[in-house]
């Protein structure tokens, strides 16, 4: 005796067993699609994970920066917002992520908060970036990223750059000032400083 339903030929299957199929797999597509530039980062050699910046932090950070002008990088600018708070600051603001969908909405916060006209986001990798034209540095960084990028700004600063360190420290340069607790502290290095020590 068949099992088949009146009208139903043997080998066939119903059509909403496919249209399953088909919704199952575009959205996997889409979720690996839009997962993709958040995972990527950790298979790096370096692994610099989007970690956002509390309140407390990016108040500490342009508080070691009150009184500068000029240009201000964000190393791994995340969602924006470092940048975002120094444009209304009056820098020249500018933040290199690797992320293009962080870039994007960091582009959008901008728009919206009105400060679009003075930032710039950039996707890009921040070892093939050339950081001369900053006089003001903000990175969150890594331990194991701190000593090659340490090299990479002696090599490109300018003598009257500051470069201010959230989170964790440079290895080998001494922090002309130090603010914050715990988590939200930060350091600040003059460029005279360690461009000399280097030498």
């Amino acid at each position: 005796m068949s099992d088949l339903g009146p009208g139903t030929r043997p080998g066939s299957r119903p059509r909403w067993g496919l249209l399953l199929l088909g919704a199952t797999g575009g959205a996997g597509l889409a979720l690996c699609v839009a997962a993709a530039p958040f995972v990527a980062p950790a298979l790096r050699r370096v692994c610099l994970p989007f970690v956002p910046a509390s309140e407390a932090q990016v108040e500490t950070a342009l508080q070691l920066l009150r009184g500068r002008r000029g240009a201000l990088v964000d190393i791994g600018s995340g969602d924006g917002r470092i940048v975002i708070a120094a444009a209304k600051q009056g820098f020249r603001a500018v933040g290199y992520e690797l992320n293009p969908w962080l870039v994007w909405y960091s582009r959008y916060r901008a728009w919206r908060e009105g400060v679009h006209h003075n930032t710039r986001f950039y996707v890009s990798d921040l070892w093939k970036v050339n950081f001369s034209e900053y006089n003001n540095v903000v990175i969150f960084g890594v331990p194991q990223m701190m000593q090659s990028l340490e090299s990479k700004l002696e090599s490109e600063l300018k003598g009257n750059a500051r470069v201010v360190a959230c989170r964790f420290p440079f290895p080998s340069w001494i922090a002309v000032h130090e603010s914050g607790k715990g988590i939200d502290t930060a350091w600040l290095y003059d460029a005279k400083s360690f461009k000399t020590a280097a030498k």
